[in-house]
């Protein structure tokens, strides 16, 4: 097996020196996930200095690590790449390895939908040549570098997520994935805390232009109010085409029809002239989109856009984004529709939008457990409140509401749906499960520092739960 990074390739892309030869097979930050192989970087974070888990990582089979400075507790022959700083050297790292790649990369950002797009890119695109993408939410200044850092020498396709949540923090990241294609799933109010308005962060999100030297394309969301702001931002960067993708008559990738259904959907679209049908096995109208989205990025990246449709069907959902579980309640069974990772106003209306298609059994009811959304500043009341309408709408039976953000909801809400009003996951868990009935489906989503994976996991713990298939 061929070295992701020698000894001397490493030396040379950080300004490094080796205390002896050394090759590894990929790379890490964290001691606790590391793989036997690994390089480890010893960064020094906000709560941890990776320099105190040298010894951990050696221990465990590290090819060897980066530091910055001397280190206790450590063999005289101990294989150590020496740098001035070790954030820099993990930069290095992966500039280089971008810079050696013959990959077609592809950045991914938006408000919502960004890792579920970049995991259904990765699943149409690793049908089509060796892919890589980055793992689970590694989007920040430290996951970026450490991604690219892992990109394979024969990687064909590679799929980049890069969050923020303040201006300026997409600009760093893309200069160093030099995305060919970049796209942006939408823009919505989210991380409003930190921004002046939503334009200020549809500006943050075509920072990821600037990355790209004027090559490849931009893929736009044509149904979104920002995509005329995007595209010139865009072309101000010197990207000369765009694909768009949404139902809008002038997108790439149209819409023409969909059918939704509990736990799938059919689609009928429009690509680049061609009319076809395929099936995308995850809910929800905003899977839909993501759909269009990563065929629009597929056409974009040079790639087969008919196999990737097809890919949609054999979509799987990630942890804590749309997993669904049967679960033990007293006398019965519940369906738990578990959307805990993180919450904003519009992916809360997806998720309520899905429990709103689920045919609950027996009697059974449709429960919305939700907790705050976090990071919305002065607006942060109204857009809680703002829910009431969408749950209405939906026909959902009974509201749990979480922590002191929600509480604008709940008391939204008519005395009918109101389930109950709780200050945190802990006491919100306690309360939903003496709750629930045989037949009802649960929908738990929001924020993640909002905790509500607790509460997911709370209501899963009895049985344990077992994954439901439809």
């Amino acid at each position: 097996m061929n070295a992701l990074w020698t000894s001397a390739e490493a030396a040379a892309a950080t300004s490094g020196r080796n205390s002896r030869d050394w090759s590894a097979q990929g790379v890490s930050i964290d001691s606790r996930s590391l793989a036997r192989g690994d390089l480890f970087v010893a960064i020094k974070g906000v709560k941890s200095d990776g320099h105190d888990f040298v010894a951990d990582a050696l221990g465990k089979g590290a090819a060897a690590a980066a530091v910055s400075r001397a280190l206790k507790r450590i063999p005289a022959d101990a294989p150590l790449l020496l740098v001035a700083d070790t954030q820099k050297a993990l930069e290095d790292l992966g500039r280089a390895a971008r810079a050696r790649s013959q990959a077609t990369v592809i950045g991914v950002t938006g408000s919502v939908g960004k890792t579920g797009t970049k995991e259904a890119l990765r699943h149409a695109l690793e049908r089509q040549g060796p892919t890589v993408a980055s793992l689970g939410s590694l989007n920040n200044q430290w996951g970026v570098p450490l991604s690219l850092a892992r990109l394979p020498r024969d990687a064909k396709y590679g799929v980049f997520e890069m969050g923020m949540n303040h201006a300026g923090e997409i600009d760093a990241l893309t200069r160093l994935v030099r995305p060919d294609v970049a796209l942006i799933t939408t823009v919505e109010p989210a991380h409003l805390g930190f921004f002046p308005s939503v334009e200020a962060i549809a500006d943050a999100k075509a920072e990821i232009f600037n990355g790209m030297g004027g090559r490849g394309a931009a893929v736009l969301n044509r149904d979104n109010p920002y995509y005329d702001r995007l595209a010139a931002r865009a072309a101000a960067a010197g990207v000369a085409r765009i694909v768009s993708f949404g139902a809008h008559e002038e997108s790439s990738v149209r819409l023409v029809d969909c059918e939704l259904h509990g736990c799938a959907s059919s689609v009928t679209v429009s690509a680049m002239g061609d009319v076809f049908d395929y099936s995308v096995a995850l809910p929800g109208r905003h899977w839909v989109m993501n759909s269009l989205a990563v065929l629009a990025a597929v056409q974009a990246a040079g790639g087969d856009v008919v196999a990737a449709a097809a890919a949609m069907a054999t979509l799987e959902p990630m942890a804590g984004r749309g997993r669904r579980f049967k679960i033990q309640v007293p006398n019965g069974e519940a369906v738990l529709i578990d959307e805990s990772y993180n919450a904003s106003p519009a992916s809360m209306r997806a998720a309520i939008d899905v429990l709103a298609a689920m045919k609950p059994q027996n009697g059974g009811r449709r429960i919305a457990v939700l907790g705050d959304m976090l990071e919305l500043g002065s607006d942060a009341a109204r857009l809680h409140a703002e829910l009431a309408g969408a749950l209405d709408a939906a026909g959902i039976d009974l509201v749990f509401a979480s922590g002191p953000e929600m509480r604008a909801l709940y008391d939204a809400l008519p005395a009918r749906r109101r389930g109950g009003h709780a200050a945190n996951a802990a006491e919100t868990a306690a309360m939903t499960a003496v709750r629930l009935k045989p037949g009802d489906v649960v929908m738990v989503k929001g924020s993640h520092g909002s905790r509500m994976y607790e509460v997911a996991a709370r209501l899963a713990a009895a049985t344990p739960a077992v994954e439901a298939k439809e």
